[in-house]
């Protein structure tokens, strides 16, 4: 007993400064806003459709959209904070929720993102932050006919700040969308996903990515997925060597010897499409718990195949990659 009094007296202590913490916080600054749209029709091919406004500082909490009509998986969200005249977020549907290909398989969902019905029917969590105003927009696929019926929620908090990897953000970070959009790389190109100036920290990867050939021997065509052996690399800084995310592409989306075993959704990271018999997948990545933080840029790369000893890893094939990464900056 006279061991465990110092500990009794450290724990007590802790919980009456956190006790007393919680009792000097304002909770009344932490005001919830939101709205919701049901069985409308606003959206349209020509313009956008305001789906909400607000004015304020805080923070974007959660978004769902819901709807099915052909080629509502590119349908565009966009994103305009603080008065800003091109969006900094600007995302096709699917792509901006974790999903390439346009693939529908459901239900599937995690705490950030999850697609459960037929349709639109995705959501996600995104700590979006704003210093003056939000506002957030939606419009139709080049080729869609009419004006489909569109449901949504889109909340949010007042005041509410934004941790990653238990790090309280600066006021001043904002998350942004960079893109790369359908890159066809030869073999063993190392290529950017995102080229930042600035700090801040890493926040989610998605890709879409297929090899672009098919062995004509079937039992050599596991050699058309081995555009997956290119590693993931972050230069941080300016430097010239980089720190290595992962061993090969798969992993670093948490998977192994190419996807064999199929789908997965976990909190980290998940496989939302699969087709090897077109060379193909699509997968999310996070790093809220798994913070990558940078001073000074960041450069976010990915290589189509990889060498070992200073000779190609298998017979590599050309690749085509679409990807999202976003990133809080300040």
């Amino acid at each position: 007993m006279t061991r465990q009094f110092p500990l009794l007296i450290a724990a007590f202590a802790f919980t009456f400064a956190s006790a007393s913490q919680a009792a000097d916080l304002d909770l009344s600054k932490f005001r919830t806003f939101g709205t919701t749209g049901k069985q409308v029709t606003p959206l349209s091919v020509e313009k956008e459709a305001d789906l909400y406004n607000f004015s304020g500082k805080g923070c974007l909490t959660h978004m769902w959209f819901g709807g099915g009509w052909k080629g509502c998986e590119q349908t565009r969200l966009r994103i305009y904070v603080d008065g800003e005249t091109n969006a900094s977020i600007d995302m096709e549907l699917y792509l901006g929720h974790g999903i390439g290909f346009g693939d529908d398989f459901s239900p599937w969902g995690i705490a950030r993102i999850g697609k459960i019905g037929t349709g639109t029917s995705v959501y996600d969590t995104y700590r979006i932050p704003f210093g003056k105003s939000v506002r957030v927009t939606a419009q139709l696929a080049p080729g869609v006919d009419g004006h489909p019926q569109f449901w949504w929620i889109i909340r949010g908090t007042e005041n509410l700040p934004v941790e990653i990897g238990g790090v309280k953000l600066p006021d001043a970070a904002r998350l942004r969308l960079h893109k790369l959009v359908n890159h066809t790389a030869k073999p063993l190109e190392e290529f950017s996903l995102c080229d930042v100036r600035g700090n801040g920290a890493l926040y989610q990867v998605t890709m879409a990515a297929k090899g672009l050939r098919t062995l004509p021997d079937e039992k050599d065509r596991w050699q058309d997925l081995s555009f997956m052996e290119g590693c993931m690399r972050a230069y941080i800084g300016g430097q010239k060597n980089p720190l290595m995310l992962s061993s090969g592409l798969e992993d670093y989306f948490l998977g192994t010897y190419y996807f064999n075993r199929g789908r997965y959704a976990t909190p980290v990271a998940g496989l939302t499409h699969f087709d090897p018999s077109r060379n193909e997948f699509s997968a999310y990545r996070f790093h809220d718990d798994d913070p990558v933080f940078f001073k000074d840029g960041l450069r976010l790369t990915c290589r189509c195949g990889e060498e070992l000893d200073g000779k190609m890893l298998h017979d590599c094939p050309p690749a085509n990659y679409t990807t999202y990464v976003w990133v809080y900056q300040w």
